[in-house]
């Protein structure tokens, strides 16, 4: 018997998702996981409207920079990932959002460490909403904050993102 096919709204799809009930045939209009969260192993930890919550195994040897410490743009592109998340439980059907800056302040050196970004919308606007982000080490220690604005498509604006 073939599985039926069944639309989610990108919140209840990810809430499912991530507590293990999501059935086959169950899907959203968004692509998770993303090929970016893949590539990198970003895990999502926690959902909710306009706030996400995403997990990295951070190691040097694998996501370093000269210094030989990790990047500074694998942190951005985590606080990213959280802030899309975040963003994309608001996203209806036929829409879709691209980010128009990102602002990040470097608090801590990481070598090897398991990280959370916790994003969250400080302000949601009809076409511009605003995020802020904090990267944390498991002991609590901010690693760094991120600020991020973000634009909802919709319509042809929408369309082919």
């Amino acid at each position: 018997m073939p599985s039926s096919s069944r639309h989610l709204p990108v919140l209840e799809y990810l809430q499912r998702q991530l507590n293990g009930t999501l059935a086959e045939g169950e899907h959203t209009h968004m692509r998770y996981p993303t090929a970016i969260s893949r590539l990198l192993n970003f895990r999502i930890t926690a959902i909710n409207e306009a706030s996400a919550t995403l997990e990295l195994d951070a190691d040097a040897a694998l996501h370093g920079n000269q210094q030989g410490t990790v990047h500074g743009g694998l942190l951005c592109e985590l606080a990213d990932a959280a802030i899309g998340t975040a963003h994309s439980t608001l996203m209806q059907e036929g829409e879709s959002f691209t980010s128009i800056d990102l602002k990040a302040t470097f608090l801590r050196p990481v070598w090897h460490e398991r990280l959370q970004a916790h994003a969250w919308a400080t302000h949601r606007g009809r076409s511009i909403s605003h995020y802020r982000c904090e990267i944390q080490r498991e002991d609590g220690k901010m690693i760094a904050t991120v600020e991020s604005a973000v634009m909802t498509l919709k319509g042809d604006r929408a369309q082919g993102r």
